[in-house]
């Protein structure tokens, strides 16, 4: 995608984004966005890291490119630290747009401080290995979805949506086209109509009273 389309996604957030795609791709997981009103999308620069080590989150630095969005994940998620201040000095350089770490953070004081979009599993201090060889740009697994190095994720404080990248295009005007219709029925509500009616649900009510 252009860079003004991920701006225009990042902007619309993940709960349009993921209603557009046909409420695909969520990434279902409880997520600490350390940065307040941050948002962030991006193409995918995935990590598969070995078990509580984060030898892979060093290895991948050099290959990270402007506006990529850093999949961090490992074969079963734990409170284990794949990431801290020193490390996200590193990714903050190289112009990731956001680091998405399925495990935990630690330094957050910190990481808050530099100013870099960092999303967490956990917030804790246990530090990882660095002795572990994983993988790099392969598809990594989180929160049920599986996110392939080049999809496009989408992240805000309500969590984070994975748009496949041959989807991308389609789901953006999708998603406009969404947003747009819910500015329309944003004018309707505050002028004191009810989604009740408007979304005709009363009659489904109502239907089912006589209907036990």
């Amino acid at each position: 995608m252009k860079p003004d389309e991920l701006i225009r996604l990042s902007r619309l957030g993940t709960a349009t984004v993921y209603e557009a795609s046909r409420r695909e791709g969520l990434i279902d997981i409880p997520l600490f966005q350390l940065i307040q009103g941050s948002r962030a999308a991006g193409p995918a620069r995935t990590v598969l890291c070995g078990q509580d080590d984060n030898l892979m989150v060093h290895a991948v630095i050099e290959q990270i490119l402007p506006g990529e969005v850093v999949i961090m994940g490992m074969p079963e998620p734990t409170p284990v630290a794949l990431i801290g201040e020193l490390l996200a000095i590193q990714i903050k350089l190289r112009g990731a747009a956001a680091v998405l770490v399925d495990a935990a953070v630690r330094d957050v004081e910190e990481l808050v401080g530099l100013g870099l979009p960092v999303w967490g599993r956990f917030i804790r201090t246990k530090g990882a290995t660095k002795t572990k060889v994983g993988d790099l740009n392969v598809p990594v697994a989180v929160g049920g979805t599986s996110i392939y190095p080049g999809d496009i994720v989408v992240l805000d404080a309500d969590g984070s949506v994975c748009v496949w990248q041959e989807r991308a295009v389609e789901i953006l005007a999708e998603a406009e086209a969404r947003f747009e219709r819910e500015a329309r029925l944003r004018e309707k509500l505050t002028g004191g109509e009810m989604s009740y009616d408007l979304h005709h649900l009363r009659e489904i009510v109502e239907k089912g009273r006589r209907n036990p």
